[in-house]
């Protein structure tokens, strides 16, 4: 987040592997290229941290998987 490495995980670290996961959604829905499958996040999430450490606008979540690239996404607002 901004450039610091605040979580740090594995595929398989993850209670479910990604081959089955993939094979699960693609049950009920049709996965296309470029779509994006979220399944959760590693320890280190903001929220239970102390203080907590939340996304605010102006923040930059970057999300990089080895071999594949890097997601840079930009928060522009807060939910109400």
């Amino acid at each position: 987040m901004n450039g610091t490495l605040v979580q740090d995980g594995n595929t398989r670290d993850m209670i479910f592997g990604v081959g089955e996961v993939l094979s699960l959604i693609s049950r009920t829905l049709t996965l296309n290229p470029g779509d994006v499958v979220a399944t959760g996040t590693p320890d280190g999430v903001g929220y239970v941290r102390t203080p907590p450490w939340l996304l605010q606008p102006g923040d930059v979540v970057e999300v990089e998987i080895d071999r594949l690239g890097v997601l840079r996404t930009p928060v522009t607002a807060t939910l109400p």
